[in-house]
């Protein structure tokens, strides 16, 4: 089985753990993605004053690739680590990739193509039904693989009064 886990750093790292290592097997494959946008802010801010609007493409320096690369992959490695880890701990060696997209849905449902998965695993942090737009709803309405939504792990009582 090849399992597609999509993260934004919502999901229970020992549950998705607990649910990969009984569906995955050992013939199975993990591949753990997150999907980074790179904030408008960020990317002006980097750009200065090479582009243009008038101009036909920003002209990207490496040293802003680099900045951007930097930030993609620190931002991905605090979003999936923790789930790197409790993978591991059950003996599940994931392969991890952080794709930059700016529509997180559309992105996981062509890496899920790309990987052929055989079932894409997703947090919800919403109502699923109640909004037909968030990422995980759009998953499960343009996808035709299995799709195994796991709810975020609800906060105590106390923090939610404060």
């Amino acid at each position: 089985m090849r399992m597609l886990i999509a993260t934004a750093g919502v999901l229970s790292p020992d549950s998705v753990a607990g649910f990969a290592e009984r569906l995955v097997g050992a013939e199975g494959s993990v591949r753990v993605i997150t999907v980074i946008e790179v904030p408008r802010s960020f990317l002006d801010q980097i750009r200065g004053e090479v582009w243009h609007p008038l101009s036909d493409r920003p002209s990207w320096s490496t040293e802003e690739d680099a900045l951007i690369a930097r930030y993609v992959d620190e931002r991905g490695h605090r979003l999936t680590d923790p789930l790197l880890a409790a993978l591991r701990v059950r003996g599940i060696e994931a392969t991890v990739t952080y794709l930059e997209g700016e529509d997180p849905a559309e992105t996981i449902l062509s890496a899920a193509e790309d990987m052929r998965a055989d079932v894409i695993v997703l947090g919800a942090t919403k109502h699923l039904f109640a909004e037909w737009e968030s990422v995980s709803a759009r998953v499960l309405r343009d996808t035709r693989r299995p799709v195994l939504v796991i709810p975020a792990t609800p906060r105590p009582v106390d923090e939610l009064t404060e």
